[in-house]
């Protein structure tokens, strides 16, 4: 069983900085590709950014592109997405996300474990 533990989100003025983590239980991370989606109050879940198993390979949301960078460590079991320039429409309840094992990162339909989630609050 994948379990995932978000970290780090908190509140942040408009064009300030924030890194999130998130802690993935062991051995078997790296067979897993590793995304990031974010839910603010009556919207649906939005995907974010995801990256590949080897973290070779990585996909962003048009909204966050140039401005957030997912990456993972494996030796650590844990993959991060830093986010610069926060606007407050980022505003949102950030989850991390795993694919069962060896599907591929831009698979959106394959992310079937989920974090508690953290909130990011951005002021203006």
């Amino acid at each position: 069983q994948v379990q995932l533990v978000e970290s780090g989100g908190g509140l942040v003025p408009a064009g300030g900085s924030l890194r999130l983590s998130c802690a993935a239980s062991g051995r078997t991370f790296s067979t897993h590709a590793m995304g990031w989606f974010r839910q603010a109050p009556g919207k649906e879940r939005e995907f974010v950014a995801t990256i590949s198993r080897s973290g070779d390979n990585t996909l962003y949301a048009d909204s966050v592109k140039g401005r957030f960078t997912i990456s993972r460590d494996n030796g650590k079991y844990t993959v991060y997405l830093q986010m610069n320039s926060l606007k407050p429409e980022d505003t949102a309840v950030y989850y991390c996300a795993a694919t069962g094992p060896y599907r591929r990162y831009d698979n959106i339909g394959a992310y079937d474990y989920w974090g508690q989630g953290t909130q990011v609050t951005v002021s203006s």
